[in-house]
């Protein structure tokens, strides 16, 4: 079984966090080498727990995923986009 998986790094309290928010799924390192080994161990133990309840399909079709031979490709956007949203976060009155 092969799952196509986007992970991300970000630098957090002088370490990198490795997130693969597709599944929910994030560890940690001192280095970006360790935090890639460490993602890829914590999606190993995920896998290893779906397989031993046999909710892996459940799993990955939840999140999106699709069945394409033996590969599960994850949804395509059709737009990405940043945006900054602002907001007061005033008291709300109550009378």
């Amino acid at each position: 079984m092969k799952v196509e998986l986007n992970i991300e790094y970000f630098e957090e309290d002088e370490m990198i966090v490795a997130l693969c928010s597709q599944l929910q799924v994030s560890s940690f390192g001192d280095t970006l080498e360790e935090a890639e080994e460490s993602i890829k161990e914590a999606l190993n133990v995920f896998f290893e727990g779906c397989e031993a309840l046999g909710t892996t399909t459940e799993v990955l079709e939840e999140a999106g995923f699709k069945k394409v031979g033996e590969h599960w490709i994850p949804r395509r956007p059709i737009k990405t986009m940043k945006t900054t949203l602002q907001r007061s976060f005033e008291a709300a009155s109550y009378a």
